[in-house]
């Protein structure tokens, strides 16, 4: 795996994981009781952005870490999930 491919692969394993994270303890402005004007009810008060922003940094180093041991490993390959065998049979070279 090349450098690049290491930096996208844990950027986006990032961004997954923020924005499965980003809704996790919001409190609203409806829930504070403080509602500014022309904003809806919903509209976050307290959404503590750096905090999830460093466990999510943290997480996703994790899982970036067990996916690429993964992938440099060659515990799974493109062939083992090629379901509908469309690559065709293996070769000694290519496998």
């Amino acid at each position: 795996m090349s450098i690049a491919s290491a930096i996208v692969l844990f950027i986006v394993i990032w961004f997954m994981t923020f924005l499965t994270v980003l809704p996790i303890r919001i409190q609203t402005q409806g829930e504070a009781g403080k509602v500014v004007p022309g904003t809806h009810s919903g509209s976050p008060e307290h959404h503590h952005i750096k905090r999830k922003m460093l466990i999510v940094t943290g997480l996703a180093a994790v899982l970036w870490g067990i996916v690429f041991a993964i992938i440099v490993t060659g515990t799974v390959t493109v062939r083992d999930i090629d379901m509908f065998d469309r690559m065709g049979p293996a070769t000694e070279e290519g496998s």
